[in-house]
């Protein structure tokens, strides 16, 4: 015990006064240096327990032998059903199969109940136990076009014959007066979204132009559960087919937009809205509300160019920058765009620029990263969710850019869809902040040499009547002409210390070769023998060493 004692007093001085030992002790906690330790582990008596041997080894077996291969192998099966649009491979391949060039609104939401995945909602008895109640329901108040109807009454198949009927409900908002049928309606519209998607996918595969932009439409229906070719204003709260005709007019062949009836006067729309049979005052309200909350994109500049260059060359990289904004319906006051907003940065000519003013100490390429870096620190701002209230999912929206060739109906560029943006659309308030937002595309410009006339497209997928289009033309000049043009713009020989010098090697990001110098000879000198002038040999004439010898 004493001897015990005296050891931990020896090493608690030598803690003290010893720098290795005291550095033992800071880092491991004992003066002698780290100490061996042991774990255990706690398992149940029974486990150890002599004689559940064989169980034990049981109950492993079971385990890693039937049920872990068994999740796995369910797992990857599973994922094996379904493409990357995430709806089943057999209605993937019904879908190919439905796909015809001149397709209509109507002939798209009999497409969608060819899907599988209606297969679990729909199965049993459920598959055609209020059909007729459906069929007569939406016939007596959807307006559907005769070719709809009979495509509707010729389905053999009950399950798709319900789906589709269902889906005709919901895009009526017709009530069933039945709590199951109801609900089945509801359940319809979000397999029909995903299934629209994947045709979306399919359509641009072979890149007619009609197509495409009605599976864009379909989605904008479903989404809002409105028919094809109703009215936009269904998509307001409380608005009606009564309402709607009483702002549209009894016999108009045309549907007014959400933005041209937000830009009426506010005694003219509570004219036409309120009333017997019509809207009440806090339901006018809720819906113009609604209206001034919708996110629409207002297309402000649009520009191609290829990244520091002046011209577009044949099968050079393509840059589509848009410049847009979100001005929601009837709001009071829009302010101007700024020019300052509309500017479209560019990289190398920043560094160009800093290299004129002496203050080109940064390498253009590590300017290029640090922007970029900065890029993905600014946070990615999000629209509101979608105003859907008969879609059974929060759907947030999204916006798709592409290119058409209107002249042959046909997909010049693909569709880029963007979710999230770099600046904020509403403010604290719920006020929109009118940002202008940037977003860029690449693509490949043709192979040949020419004008391109092509059709900007902004569609969303969420709301009716938002659409954007605008004319652009790609210029395409031969590599003859942009070398004329870089040539204009570039220094001619600069010496490797000058700033021109230090211009050409930030734009082409080699250092420009040292300016050769050659002596200055008077005119005596050119006259001089043969001899001497084979003695004085230059480095820029090479004939004249060849003739003196």
């Amino acid at each position: 015990m004493l001897n015990e004692r005296f050891v931990e007093l020896t090493k608690a001085y030598k803690t003290l006064t010893d720098e290795e030992i005291r550095n033992n002790y800071i880092q491991f906690g004992h003066p002698d240096g780290k100490q061996s330790f042991s774990i255990g582990i706690a398992l149940p008596k029974f486990i150890v327990t002599e004689g559940n041997g064989k169980f034990v080894l049981l109950l492993y077996g079971i385990l890693f032998g039937v049920l872990l291969p068994y999740t796995v192998g369910r797992w990857w099966y599973g994922n094996q059903r379904y493409t990357k649009d995430n709806v089943l491979v057999a209605s993937a391949g019904n879908l190919f199969r439905e796909y015809k060039p001149g397709l209509t609104g109507g002939d798209m939401i009999g497409t969608m109940s060819i899907g599988d995945e209606y297969t679990e909602l729909l199965n049993g008895d459920h598959a055609h136990s209020g059909l007729a109640k459906i069929e007569k329901k939406i016939f007596e108040s959807v307006d559907m076009s005769p070719t709809d109807k009979l495509a509707l009454s010729k389905l053999d198949d009950e399950r798709r014959r319900k789906a589709l009927a269902l889906l005709w409900a919901y895009l009526g908002r017709v009530d069933l007066e039945d709590n199951t049928l109801n609900n089945e309606k509801f359940q319809v519209a979000p397999p029909a979204v995903t299934l629209n998607n994947a045709f979306t996918t399919i359509a641009l595969a072979f890149g007619n132009l009609q197509p495409i932009m009605t599976s864009l439409h379909t989605s904008q229906n479903l989404i809002q559960a409105i028919a094809p070719n109703s009215s936009p204003l269904l998509q307001l709260p409380y608005f009606t087919p009564n309402v709607v005709r009483s702002v549209e007019g009894e016999h108009s062949k045309t549907h007014m937009t959400i933005q041209k009836f937000m830009k009426l006067p506010e005694v003219k729309r509570r004219s036409m809205t309120i009333g017997s049979g019509l809207l009440t005052d806090s339901q006018y309200q809720t819906a113009v509300s609604v209206a001034r909350r919708i996110p629409a994109l207002e297309l402000c500049k649009a520009v191609l160019r290829v990244q520091s260059e002046k011209v577009i060359t044949p099968s050079s990289l393509v840059q589509l920058v848009v410049k847009a904004r979100f001005v929601p319906p009837g709001c009071e006051y829009v302010p101007p765009v700024k020019e300052s907003d509309l500017v479209i940065e560019d990289i190398d000519e920043d560094a160009i620029a800093d290299a004129q003013t002496g203050n080109a100490t940064v390498d253009p390429k590590e300017k290029e990263k640090k922007t970029q870096s900065e890029k993905e620190d600014e946070p990615e701002i999000q629209p509101p969710l979608a105003h859907a209230p008969y879609f059974a999912r929060d759907h947030s929206p999204r916006w798709h850019i592409f290119l058409a060739d209107v002249k042959q109906d046909r997909m010049a560029v693909p569709p880029f869809t963007f979710t999230k943006f770099d600046k904020p659309i509403f403010d604290d308030e719920g006020k929109p902040t009118f940002n202008v937002q940037t977003m860029k595309m690449q693509f490949q410009a043709p192979p040949q040499v020419g004008s391109f006339p092509f059709v900007l497209n902004i569609v969303c997928d969420s709301y009716i009547g938002f659409d954007q289009e605008q004319e652009i033309t790609l210029e395409v000049e031969d590599l003859e002409k942009a070398a004329a043009v870089a040539q204009e713009d570039d220094i001619s020989e600069p010496d490797e210390d000058s700033i021109a010098g230090q211009m050409q090697a930030l734009k082409t990001g080699q250092a420009p070769p040292k300016k050769k110098r050659v002596a200055e000879s008077s005119e005596d000198d050119e006259s001089d023998t043969d001899g001497d002038a084979a003695d004085d040999t230059s480095e820029t004439d090479t004939e004249t060493d060849t003739d003196g010898e």
